[in-house]
């Protein structure tokens, strides 16, 4: 870390504590003004760290993001530390929807670039500049959607769509970006319930 003086620690590594204090330091020397830690490990256990060590090492101007929960930090002054948890609960239902109303047989790299981008494309610039990296979850059924349909349209555009029951490739080329999400929005799944009454 002294060496490189990266930008960002990603941490993929499932040891607790790996992100030391000597190495949260070697932060202090990145050339950006909003450095990144993501601990992404779990159980909380494993975290690299702790959004509480990263916070008081390298400072409040430092993105934090975790696999596991954590609760935000009070950094005093009525400032908060974002604790931003990394769940591919954002990514995964989309891709795996559009993946399947294309009727593509693999996930291509600009599938999973298509994804991120509608994503991150979710953002404020508001919120990215107070440390919150992710939409709040209560979007997350408007998020897979949007990621669906960014997943089909990248797949048209590679030629890997085969087309989904009653949709042909063909046919859904031919629709633009508004009736491509209708499409989506009318095969998802709706989890609504009857209320049941048994009687006895």
């Amino acid at each position: 870390v002294k060496k490189v003086k990266p930008d960002v620690l990603l941490g993929l590594s499932a040891v607790g504590g790996l992100f030391s204090k000597e190495v949260l330091e070697g932060l202090n020397d990145s050339s950006s003004t909003r450095p990144a830690i993501f601990a992404m490990s779990n159980p909380t256990k494993n975290a690299e760290c702790t959004p509480e060590q990263a916070f008081s090492i390298v400072g409040d101007h430092v993105i934090f993001a975790s696999g596991s929960p954590f609760n935000d930090v009070d950094l005093g002054n009525g400032k908060i530390g974002h604790c931003n948890q990394g769940n591919n609960m954002y990514l995964f239902p989309g891709i795996g929807l559009g993946t399947l109303l294309s009727g593509a047989r693999v996930v291509s790299d600009g599938m999973l670039q298509a994804a991120s981008e509608c994503l991150a494309a979710y953002m404020k610039e508001d919120e990215v500049l107070n440390g919150i990296i992710y939409p709040s979850i209560s979007s997350i059924r408007d998020i897979t959607a949007e990621i669906a349909v960014a997943v089909i349209r990248e797949a048209l555009a590679e030629d890997l769509a085969e087309g989904y029951r009653g949709m042909d490739p063909r046919e859904l080329q031919k629709l633009n970006q508004g009736e491509i999400s209708k499409y989506v929005k009318d095969n998802m799944w709706n989890p609504a319930y009857p209320t049941l009454v048994y009687k006895h």
